[in-house]
């Protein structure tokens, strides 16, 4: 791919940082039957697909080690329906020596954060010191200020129609043009929200208020929105308020730029610009703050998940709100969106026909997909640890993507139960998944020019 292309898809790419985007049309799939309508809730009979009481594990185990064959260099996944749990790991936490994955390793899980920040927002809407329709400028004067202060509301944050632009091209200067130095320098590089806040706000909006465009300046206006109304650091009452009360055990924001335990080298090669792909395990995570530092592991991930949409974390009234969708790419005329974003969380349908709610992460070198039924009874996560491995024409185009289709069929099989299938009906060039932090649908419409 000649450099000036490769160029212009990585700028679309990292500007617009993971926006929802799993387009239907061009994972060849076509419009969806009970596909949620704008400002709806969808019902469990439109999402729930027959869930299974055994988990072919054979399968399971199959698929996932095809995703390292196909090019991936380490993945580890948790699968669970009902009470009857399997968790598998593949390929290499180390490339240089070879050592192996494990399941339990702990993982940077990117914008799967938002979901974790949106449930503490939601959770201070019920005690009544926050209004989902209110201005942001109520909380925030000093910070959102002016018209866009009165007319953008903490909803829109929630589900990116505020028409904010994002902060990471503004905050890494020469990402584009040199991305391994880029990231080298920047490495320990601490970074305040209100810095990320007033960079995403100084930028040109890419879009008109009130369409959604995926920006993770919105989940940093929120962490600093909770930090106004609770008089605490937003790290610290999501943690109290969020990952205590899901009882979870391995999931926690970074104080350093080191993870905690035993985990997994991450590697980054940002479409072929990073040669060979290189370790970024080791990062300060300001940059990403509540809008997707936090670390986990796939088990616990399920965990919260389950906890989440089995209503111990948030009322019925919160849980509605979080699951009131708009629609996550720009549809034909006629045409259904077949990925819908919430309040942090989003509905998506795969290529086995079901629906699913979650979210899915990307940071420097760390990749994340969290999915489940609407009752939580049947889930899926997965962590790998190569990422933007993807590569493109002179054109921009995408070229045949085995790993990313390896990824969908372990997926799709893992939830739908029905791996072979899965992997009959993944589409041959895949969208790049919606990489939260890093890669998102304005990179499907880069390609396509």
């Amino acid at each position: 791919m000649s450099s000036p292309r490769l160029y212009a898809v990585a700028a679309a790419t990292v500007l617009a940082l993971s926006a929802a985007a799993l387009p239907a049309q061009a994972a060849g799939l076509g419009p969806g039957h009970g596909s949620p309508v704008a400002g709806q809730v969808q019902s469990q009979s439109q999402v729930q697909v027959q869930s299974l009481d055994r988990l072919d594990r054979a399968a399971l185990r199959g698929s996932l080690d095809a995703f390292h064959k196909a090019g991936m260099y380490g993945a580890y996944s948790a699968v669970r329906d009902g009470s009857a749990r399997w968790r598998g790991a593949t390929g290499f936490a180390d490339v240089g020596t070879q050592r192996p994955t494990r399941p339990d390793l702990e993982h940077r899980i990117g914008s799967v954060t938002k979901t974790f920040t949106a449930v503490a927002v939601l959770q201070q809407a019920a005690a009544g010191r926050i209004d989902l329709d209110a201005p942001v400028g109520r909380y925030l004067p000093d910070v959102v200020p002016g018209e866009r202060g009165r007319q953008v509301t903490v909803r829109m944050l929630l589900n990116h129609t505020s028409g904010i632009a994002d902060y990471v091209l503004p905050a890494f200067p020469g990402l584009l043009e040199n991305p391994g130095k880029t990231l080298d320098e920047n490495r320990f590089r601490d970074i305040a929200p209100e810095e990320l806040a007033r960079l995403g706000l100084a930028a040109p909006p890419v879009v008109e208020r009130g369409t959604f465009s995926y920006a993770n300046t919105n989940y940093i206006l929120a962490g600093l929105l909770l930090e106004r109304v609770t008089g605490q650091e937003a790290e610290a009452y999501i943690t109290r308020n969020v990952i205590r009360k899901a009882g979870l055990r391995h999931t926690y924001f970074p104080r350093s730029a080191s993870l905690k335990g035993p985990h997994a080298r991450m590697y980054e090669s940002f479409y072929g610009l990073i040669d060979p792909p290189r370790d970024y395990s080791v990062y300060d995570m300001s940059w990403a703050g509540t809008a997707g530092a936090m670390v986990s592991t796939t088990s616990d991930l399920n965990d919260f998940y389950r906890a989440l949409l089995s209503g111990r974390l948030l009322g019925a009234a919160q849980l509605r709100e979080m699951k009131t969708t708009v629609p996550a790419y720009e549809t034909e005329p006629g045409e259904e969106a077949q990925m819908r974003y919430g309040l942090g969380i989003y509905t998506l349908k795969l290529p086995s026909g079901g629906w699913y709610w979650g979210h899915d992460g990307a940071v420097f070198g760390a990749g994340t997909w969290a999915l489940s039924t609407e009752d939580g009874r049947r889930q899926v996560a997965i962590g790998y640890n190569l990422m933007k491995y993807q590569r493109f024409d002179d054109q921009g185009r995408p070229l045949p993507d085995p790993v990313t289709a390896a990824l969908y069929a372990h997926v799709d099989g893992a939830l739908s139960g029905a791996a072979a299938a899965a992997r009959r009906a993944a589409p041959q060039h895949p969208p790049v998944l919606p990489d939260r932090l890093l890669a998102p649908d304005a990179l499907r419409h880069a390609s396509l020019r």
